[in-house]
């Protein structure tokens, strides 16, 4: 005979089963065990991954799920009656138990969540046909009561399980793991055996899967419940034997009852249900009154978007429109392009904005006859076939890009059309990565915070956007190596977070997908809930396996500023379109030349920058490449794009045939659009199986490009492909093309989704050209909650001459608005004044005209949402200084003024009563009075300042560090923007790192004290100058000579290193506080002389920095000189450029500003 475990918890039980799918799924072969069942605590998360594993490994896999019971209607909630839920054992024993499954797990989240997501047993009676049913652990209902001492309650329970489920998929589950109650529950179990006749299985509540990986469990209950493993009253599973055991062990539990093994392999057998991968739900789109057949919709609609797009004479596109419907209805995705440009088009409709495409979408002529997409596929040399490929049918995937703060409106929509059970959204797992791992495990294991953090710095950070593993950071880093080596304590940490690393932590919901069902949903999937949010339980990409319809609804920020500038616009010119400006403008052209990218869409960073200045883009060709190529990988080629641009007659083609294809991009291969037709003009490659072997290619599939190269140059007439030699391009060139494609292969992008970015990045040039206080005003609003983005934006302002003007009762609108040729604050900045507050004020102005006074503002607004912290707000912000009166004496006479407004209000509102009620005459209405204004003297300058700071996160008047700039200047503080900004870029900072000294300047925020565990003192403190806020950490030493001078609103200048923690912003750890008061001035610096020159300091053996230095002086040509000096040789070296601000930025970045001068 054989034996099966059937209660198994993976790691999807989270931060409880520590059991790795693909490790549990090789240990029961290893044991010799023919199947498995995974039945995790309430979720099915891992089923469809462990279905595939067991596959893969020749495993027959069982799905199931530890289910959660009410003790009364799901839907009670009664604390200390309905928190006592029990455990069951469900398995799948065919589809419509899969389907019943599903069912539970998802109304046991969806309606049923208490403490733990919970189902009930009328809904078990009504959803039980498909399942066998065990009768679960100690936690069961039926054990539970033996337990208690009350068997005639657990005999009633199993006898009602029996007549649900049947009498051969119902059991008793004996366990044994050496609890004391588990070998009483196991005696009343086979006494209700023997009266019963319910057969009885042998199971083991694998929560690991050696005996010795205990510990590790151990560990992870303890990081679930945020204790610690000395903690003496924490969790603990009372037992080492939750492990996958062998048939032998698992035999000796119960002796006298061999059956309960054998019934575990009968169960098996009889459990048969399995997934079905590639077969298409897809949902049918519910056709307008006097439609019936959907393909004839689709081309109705298709038809009348073609007049409007094209007109009637475009052959070509009528060809492709044809060729494009065809394989649509071919493939079976009519449905599909219905539903994508019905919630498209009712977002237009809502003038919800929409992008103009996103992804290979954009290269469909039926996209953009739809309006899914406003980018011509004609026009920018995009294929259908880099979308939708006949030679690989698979779903197609449309995203959208919406207003990001409209997105909901959007979802809400596809809800009320399909119904809420039949759309949800998509779950996504937060996994523990190596550093989180080490913090985790160090805080578990009592590790102390410096050791626990010294260690998780020593993992290198992401290479390529791919996480660097604990196993790779011990053979590369030395630092960490010796440490393992050579502390006890600190291996053990470290190899027990390797056992952990990689493990799922939390569940959370994807950022933008949704899926669409013809059903509701839980037929095909089990749903939970994320806070509000109901997704399915499996992730994105296996419900594309399951042939789920799975779209993204994303939201664009830059779409929602783009939006609030046009409104803005609008206020002057009604007429205004953004999608009607020309494409052409020179003057854009020129400021992004200029290197003016600040707060343009993907091209304000310092190397997109430097990209624009040396290319000088001249139409939005120009920006899709370089959107395109500044990525790793094709950023090498960006110097010869640079020189191919600028001197077009030096370009060459390795055969005539290439120049219409790459004359767009100077001769260089860019897009993967290019590949494809290369392949299919000189090879007679379709276009489908171009992108087959591009694919190929980028995926580095060796067999398959040497076969293609082959196919390439001498042709394959099974497939009709005549190839180069045939069409005339000899064997030595068409080769040289080939190697040519295969370096690119990997690197060339996208060209339908760069063209779709570039459009939304020309229009929000064109707007920061054209109308730049009303873009800078939407940018503003769009960043509030970044106040070092804040900062960055107002000094662009400054840079254009715009003045951002504090709030003003009677000038401010909800947002930042235009006023003349500056930018006025909005209210909805100012903290404590909530929206209705400042939609009635606003209504109020309009209806009766601005406010002339302090008094008269509280005596209109009286009736409102007014209140006195919210008046109280406003005159710190500065909201009255308008009215000609100090705050300080607004501040004195604010609580009288409204008080008495209020309590004429009441009055007037006592007085109708009265009036109405036929109760005493009617009185003179009371009126509100002018109060007299004390004579004080108004606040100091910096008093003010830290006021609006205090109201707006913002200082409005100036910075305090206005006074101090020169001082900051000659100590050579760095700018905490510069630091924030630099760990910030996707590549990795350039010019700082984590522990490196720097001196920093600026005004005390906030400040708090802590006493440490070994009862020092530390400090955090919040530090500002005007490019950014950083939290400093001081200890006791640091505090001693210099913590008297920390208090809020001190200009101070802190000495300290660099911390970097995981994903969190940068801190600094200090090591000296002093006064601004107390900086020594420098020796005054040496007159900028004419032309300016910029020197660089470069050790001469550092090739990699001087082939980076070559590649960014190409980016900026010009006639300004370049001095580089190696300090370990004594040469120079001189070299022509622009001394750009931008490129000193990014060399200042990549070597430090000891490196980097400008004179």
């Amino acid at each position: 005979m054989a034996f099966t475990h059937l209660h198994v918890h993976s790691e999807y039980s989270l931060l409880d089963g520590a059991c790795r799918i693909s490790e549990v799924v090789a240990r029961a072969k290893e044991l010799g065990q023919t199947a498995l069942a995974i039945t995790d605590h309430g979720v099915m998360y891992g089923a469809v991954a462990f279905f595939k594993e067991c596959q893969a490994q020749g495993i027959k896999p069982i799905i199931g799920c530890e289910v959660y019971v009410a003790p009364r209607n799901c839907t009670d909630r009664v604390y200390g009656v309905d928190n006592e839920y029990s455990h069951l054992i469900l398995l799948c024993e065919n589809e419509e138990g899969y389907h019943n499954l599903c069912y539970l797990v998802s109304m046991a989240f969806t309606e049923g969540f208490y403490v733990k997501p919970r189902t009930d047993w009328n809904t078990l009676r009504e959803h039980s046909k498909g399942l066998i049913c065990l009768s679960g652990c100690l936690a069961g209902e039926i054990p539970r009561n033996i337990v208690r001492g009350d068997y005639q309650a657990a005999k009633k329970r199993a006898l009602w399980l029996q007549e649900v489920f049947g009498p051969d998929r119902f059991y008793l589950e004996l366990q044994d793991h050496g609890i004391p109650e588990e070998r009483k529950a196991a005696r009343g179990l086979l006494r209700l055996h023997e009266e019963t006749g319910i057969p009885v299985v042998v199971t083991n509540d694998a929560h690991y899967i050696r005996q010795e990986d205990w510990y590790y469990q151990d560990v992870l209950l303890c990081i679930q419940t945020g204790k610690t493993v000395n903690d003496a009253d924490r969790m603990r599973m009372g037992s080492k034997e939750l492990y996958l055991k062998s048939e032998e062990e698992m035999r000796s539990l119960f002796p006298e009852v061999p059956e309960a093994v054998e019934n575990s392999q009968r169960i098996a057998e009889m459990c048969q249900f399995s997934f079905t991968f590639g077969h298409y739900h897809l949902p049918h789109f519910p056709l307008p009154e006097g439609e019936t057949d959907s393909a004839a919709y689709l081309r109705k609609l298709c038809e009348a978007g073609f007049a409007r797009r094209y007109g009637q004479s475009r052959p070509e596109a009528r060809q492709q429109l044809e060729y494009e419907l065809d394989m649509i209805g071919r493939m079976g995705f009519v449905d599909y392009f219905l539903i994508v440009q019905d919630y498209v088009n009712y977002a237009k409709g809502e003038e919800i904005p929409v992008g103009p495409g996103r992804g290979s979408a954009a290269g469909s002529v039926v996209s953009y006859c739809l309006g899914i997409t406003d980018v011509d596929p004609m026009q920018y040399a995009l294929y259908f076939e880099r979308f939708l490929n006949p030679e690989r049918v698979s779903m197609p995937d449309i995203d959208v890009d919406f207003c990001v703060n409209r997105r909901g409106e959007v979802i809400d929509y596809v809800n009320r059309k399909y119904g809420a059970d039949h759309v949800a959204q998509i779950v996504t797992f937060g996994t523990m990565a190596a550093k989180q791992a080490v913090r985790d495990v160090g805080r578990v294991l009592d590790v102390s915070y410096a050791e626990t953090d010294a260690v998780a710095k020593l993992i290198p950070p992401p290479v390529n956007g791919k996480s660097v593993t604990i196993d790779e950071a011990l053979q590369v880093s030395k630092p960490l190596r010796e440490l393992y080596d050579s502390n006890p304590n600190l291996k053990n940490l470290i190899d027990t977070a390797k056992k952990l690393e990689g493990t799922p932590r939390h569940a959370s919901t994807h950022a933008a997908g949704v899926v669409i069902t013809g059903e509701p949903v839980y037929d095909y999937v089990p749903l939970a809930k994320n806070d509000e949010s109901v997704v399915c339980q499996f992730p994105m990409t296996t419900l594309e396996e399951l042939g789920l319809l799975k779209m993204d609804f994303l939201g664009l920020r830059n779409l929602t500023i783009l939006d609030d500038a046009v409104k803005l616009v609008r206020k002057e010119q009604p007429e205004f379109r953004i999608e009607s400006v020309p494409e052409d403008d020179p003057a854009v052209f020129e400021m992004l030349a200029a290197g003016k990218t600040s707060g343009v869409f993907q091209l304000e960073s310092a190397g997109m920058t430097g990209v624009c200045v040396g290319l000088k883009p001249k139409s939005i060709e120009d920006i899709t490449a370089v959107i395109a190529l500044y990525r790793p990988g094709p950023m090498d080629s960006i110097p010869r794009f640079l020189q191919c641009s600028a001197h077009p007659e030096r370009v060459t083609y390795l055969h005539p045939f290439l120049k219409p294809i790459l004359e767009v991009t100077y001769g260089c291969i860019v897009y993967q659009e290019q590949v494809l037709e290369i392949f299919q003009k000189l090879a007679g490659f379709s276009l489908g199986q171009a992108d087959m072997i591009r694919r190929a290619m980028s995926k580095k599939k060796e067999k398959e490009i040497r076969k293609e190269r082959t196919a390439f140059i001498h042709g394959d007439p099974e497939r009709n492909i005549p190839g180069c030699v045939a069409n005339g391009v000899p064997e030595d060139v068409a080769d040289a093309i080939y190697d040519q494609i295969l370096d690119f292969a990997s690197y060339a992008f996208n060209k339908a989704h760069a063209v779709a970015y570039a459009i939304v990045a020309y229009r929000t040039a064109y707007m920061k050209c054209h109308y730049p206080q009303q873009y800078m005003a939407a940018l503003l609003t769009s960043v509030l909650d970044s106040p070092t983005k804040v900062a960055e934006y107002i000094g662009e302002c400054k840079e254009m001459n715009i003045h951002l003007l504090p709030p003003d009762v009677n000038r401010s609108e909800a947002n930042f608005t235009v006023e003349g040729k500056d930018i006025r604050f909005g209210l909805v900045a100012i903290k404590n004044i909530g929206w209705g507050l400042i939609e009635q004020l606003t209504a109020e102005r309009r209806e009766s005209g601005p406010f002339r006074s302090f008094d008269e503002f509280c005596t209109r607004m009286s009736s409102k949402e007014l209140n006195k912290r919210a008046v109280e707000s406003l005159i710190r912000a500065g909201a009255f200084d308008s009215m000609g009166q100090k705050r300080r004496a607004l501040l004195i006479v604010s609580n009288t003024v409204v008080e008495d407004a209020l309590a004429a209000t009441r009055s007037n509102i006592a007085g109708q009563m009265d009036l109405f009620g036929g109760f005493g005459g009617a009185e003179e209405q009371p009126v509100g009075v002018d109060h007299p204004m004390p004579d004080v003297e108004e606040f100091s300058r910096q008093e003010l300042m830290a006021m609006e700071r205090e109201t707006t996160g913002l200082y409005l008047s100036g910075h305090p560090m206005d006074d101090y700039r020169e001082t900051v200047r000659k100590i050579g503080a760095v700018p905490i923007g510069a630091i924030l900004n630099d760990f910030q870029n996707e590549e990795g900072p350039h010019r700082f790192s984590d522990g490196q000294s720097v001196v920093v300047a600026g005004i005390v925020m906030t400040s708090k004290t802590r006493t440490t565990r070994n009862n020092s003192l530390m400090a955090y403190i919040t530090l500002e100058d005007d490019s950014g806020t950083m939290e400093l950490l001081a200890f006791q030493r640091a505090l001693d000579t210099g913590g008297g001078y920390v208090r809020e609103n001190a200009p101070l200048i802190i000495r300290g290193k660099i911390s970097v923690r995981d994903e969190k912003e940068p801190q600094i750890m200090v090591d000296s506080i002093r006064p601004i008061s107390d900086a020594e001035p420098l020796e005054t610096p040496v007159r900028r002389q004419e032309p300016r020159k910029l020197y660089v300091k470069l050790l001469s053996t550092d090739e990699k920095m001087r082939r980076r230095l070559e590649l960014l002086l190409k980016m900026f040509p010009g006639r300004e000189q370049l001095i580089l000096y190696f300090p370990d040789t004594g040469k120079r070296m001189a070299a022509a450029c622009v001394v750009h601000p931008a490129l000193v930025e990014e060399l200042t970045e990549l070597l430090g500003p000891e490196c980097v001068v400008v004179r």
